[in-house]
């Protein structure tokens, strides 16, 4: 059985290296014990935002160039009754990361978003849990591809409609997805994601439908799930959020997935305004049903960080 989480325990987790290890999928499960003790939603969204400062700590390491944006940062604000803080950055040029956001509202929500610059077709990484109003938590983690590939048409059998439906475009968005699929949604990072959701009791889909523009900003291995508030589920989710962070900062770091210079670059910056704005839109509703209609928007614009930056190469 999972020991429940206290302050010391935290304490430990978060010293040294071992706090942002890879967790190989086949040791996943294994590494992690089901418990059935109830972690209350204070403790658990403490324990995610330790572990995710850890994480951004690791990545600042990584990328020295990430510096923190003071006038887009909360270190002390109040949302919907409950402390919350945000960690804004950025690094343009070669760093090339358009903006992280690292959000905790005490109780509530503990969330990473990382979108990245147009040099490079690295997947956005979005990582978020909160507690819902039926004390229940859900856990969302998306690699968001930088190509269009008409994910949201996919049906029941996992088929995408062809060229009888679409045209040639068929053929473009099929070949992005080839694309996505053997660079980043490898058969490791599904078995990864599989074994996450195998190991979480009592896990079922989230039963919200996805809004129109969230279907449109969902990579194909999408998590979106909604369990007991248990320690083991808390901690299971801590340690599949660490390592999703180190599979992006992997792609991150490595120059091979950098466009070459000229019309790929800014085509991909093209793509990247609009679809930053679709995400935005696809926050709001969720943003505004956990913390109110005014909260909610000023929370999504936060999380979001500037949608009209300029951005391409060099500066922002």
């Amino acid at each position: 059985m999972v020991a429940p989480l206290t302050k010391m325990m935290l304490a430990s987790l978060l010293s040294g290296a071992a706090a942002f290890s890879a967790i190989p999928p086949s040791q996943m499960k294994a590494r992690v014990s089901i418990s059935a003790l109830s972690a209350t939603a204070e403790d658990a969204i403490g324990y995610f935002d330790l572990t995710q400062k850890a994480t951004v700590d690791a990545i600042a390491a990584a990328i020295p160039d990430l510096e923190v944006k003071p006038d887009l940062s909360w270190s002390s604000a109040t949302v919907a009754g409950q402390a919350a803080s945000l960690d804004g950055r950025d690094a343009p040029g070669p760093a090339n990361i358009a903006w992280l956001s690292s959000l905790c509202v005490s109780s509530k929500l503990s969330a990473l978003t990382i979108f990245n610059g147009p040099l490079n077709d690295v997947p956005h990484l979005l990582s978020r849990c909160f507690v819902r109003d039926d004390g229940n938590l859900q856990f969302d983690l998306d690699f968001r591809p930088r190509a269009y590939g008409a994910y949201e048409m996919r049906d029941a059998e996992g088929n995408y409609p062809g060229p009888e439906t679409l045209g040639r475009d068929a053929f473009t968005y099929s070949g992005n997805r080839k694309d996505f699929d053997s660079k980043f949604g490898t058969e490791e990072v599904a078995a990864f994601l599989q074994s996450t959701v195998a190991s979480l009791e009592g896990a079922s889909p989230n039963p919200v439908p996805p809004s129109e523009l969230d279907l449109l900003t969902s990579g194909p291995l999408k998590v979106s799930v909604v369990m007991p508030l248990t320690d083991g589920n808390v901690q299971t989710v801590a340690a599949a959020r660490q390592q999703a962070a180190n599979y992006w900062l992997s792609w991150a770091t490595d120059g091979g997935h950098e466009h070459r210079p000229g019309a790929p670059v800014n085509s991909q910056y093209v793509y990247d305004t609009k679809f930053r704005q679709n995400c935005y839109g696809g926050l709001l509703p969720v943003y505004s049903e956990l913390f109110g209609g005014g909260d909610g928007a000023t929370i999504t614009a936060a999380d979001s960080g500037p949608l009209d930056e300029a951005y391409v190469g060099g500066g922002s």
